[in-house]
């Protein structure tokens, strides 16, 4: 069973994980306006990708005899200055998930709580994938610079992606 402390902290995490699926969604919105198709459908993907996520949790707190508690999400961002900027954003999100999840398992080890530590460690896991994957792209991105057919070329790269699938 899980403590009320713990049960709320993971609803929390399942309602940022949500939230992840909105900003990838607004990303990918993004980046179709700007005729970008591979890195939307790679957006679109990771949004894929971060409503299973929330999905595992979702389920854990069910198993474990908990309530899930769903809150409102908030709006993301939906503007950003190129398609750099927004792989840059997604680092930046990716990186304060990671910290999210860090709270969680510390959390979890001062409860003494095995089962939700256990399960966290996927997440842990997964974090070092998602970050290293966004960074990657922004690597890339900042070699391109304005080089127009490069870019093209990560775009249809990125657009190989199909969800569930990491990069």
């Amino acid at each position: 069973m899980l403590s009320s402390k713990m049960e709320e902290a993971l609803n929390s995490q399942v309602n940022a994980e949500l939230y992840s699926a909105y900003v990838y969604l607004a990303m990918s919105a993004y980046l179709e306006s700007q005729d970008l198709q591979g890195m939307a459908a790679w957006m679109k993907a990771q949004a894929q990708e971060e409503v299973a996520h929330a999905m595992k949790i979702f389920g854990f707190i069910n198993e474990r005899g908990g309530s899930v508690k769903l809150a409102a999400i908030a709006a993301p961002p939906t503007k950003w200055d190129s398609p750099r900027a927004v792989f840059e954003n997604a680092y930046k999100h990716e990186q304060h998930v990671t910290s999210l999840i860090h709270k969680l398992v510390d959390l979890a080890i001062g409860e003494s709580d095995h089962a939700t530590k256990n399960m966290l460690d996927w997440f842990v896991d997964e974090q070092v994938e998602e970050e290293a994957s966004a960074n990657a792209t922004v690597q890339r991105l900042k070699m391109i610079g304005d080089h127009a057919p490069a870019l093209l070329m990560l775009d249809r790269e990125l657009g190989q992606r199909r969800a569930g699938e990491e990069e």
